[in-house]
């Protein structure tokens, strides 16, 4: 049985300037190397690996992953000013009986397409 996930693998071409990115721009935690490809990151309770691709089948478009946040509109702010490109600015996708669901879509340093979300509640 399942029980959660434990790594997201991420496919970038240059592990030192994706390091970079997911540490100064995202401003996630940095864990470790593991020799000079393999970078790992923490992200709430899940862990993201930054690696090449050990074979070129592997090298192929990933998912998108959505990244939770508390305020959208401040975290989209600051990381732009660390150097964040955004394709799409905080912008409404949703309206539930209960909140609204909020995003922003940017690039990393390697081509891969991030989103930022909030879960906005009334009031």
């Amino acid at each position: 049985m399942l029980e959660s996930i434990g790594q997201i693998a991420i496919n970038v071409k240059d592990t030192a300037r994706a390091r970079a990115f997911y540490r100064d721009v995202l401003g996630l935690r940095h864990l470790f190397d593991a020799g000079p490809n393999l970078a790992f990151f923490q992200c709430g309770g899940i862990r993201l690996m930054l690696s090449p691709p050990s074979k070129p089948e592997f090298d192929n478009p990933g998912s998108i992953i959505y990244y939770k946040v508390k305020d959208l509109a401040a975290t989209h702010a600051a990381m732009a000013g660390r150097g964040a490109a955004f394709e799409q600015p905080p912008h409404l996708v949703a309206t539930m009986p209960d909140h609204e669901l909020w995003m922003a879509f940017l690039r990393d340093s390697e081509g891969n397409l991030l989103a930022l979300m909030e879960e906005r509640r009334p009031g």
